[in-house]
């Protein structure tokens, strides 16, 4: 132990091994995929690469975004899927101050926005309008509300 020179407690050495709990466990965990049913999981992975692709400005994202939605079994029309998990990501890209945070695609937890995503997918699914304009309007304010809602209807029903 390090001696407080301010007569108080004595100081810990920074090195050692705390008993207080890790501050991220604080923090409220998100689901994991797995609690998502096939089509959800696969346009998670469609957002990562097409994130990614946007991120890195790399092409052999979008290249490994249409091999993958070409590989993934019951996908009857994988470019128009590719492209309307784009035309989504686009939208909310053009609408929010801060860019989106995707995990790798390989990553089974979901970062806050992913969340948000899967719960907007989610939303548009279960055919709730009025939630669905609620969800969208706080992801992207009115300006896009009405873009938004198209292309996460067009996406949820690919």
């Amino acid at each position: 132990m390090i001696q407080d020179t301010s007569g108080s407690e004595p100081a810990s050495h920074p090195l050692a091994p705390r008993s207080q709990s890790c501050p991220l466990d604080a923090l409220p965990r998100q689901p994991s995929i797995e609690c998502y049913d096939h089509f959800s999981r696969v346009a998670l992975s469609l957002f990562r690469f097409i994130g990614a692709a946007y991120a890195t400005g790399a092409s052999d994202c979008w290249e490994a975004a249409y091999r993958f939605a070409e590989e993934t079994p019951d996908v009857s029309d994988s470019p128009l899927l590719v492209a309307r998990v784009a035309a989504l990501v686009r939208i909310l890209r053009s609408c929010r101050a801060c860019n989106l945070c995707f995990m790798p695609p390989s990553c089974s937890r979901l970062s806050k926005d992913e969340a948000e995503l899967m719960r907007l997918l989610a939303v548009a699914r279960s055919r709730r309008p009025g939630e669905l304009e609620s969800v969208v309007c706080k992801l992207v304010g009115t300006e896009k509300e009405d873009a938004a809602t198209r292309a996460v209807n067009a996406l949820a029903f690919c």
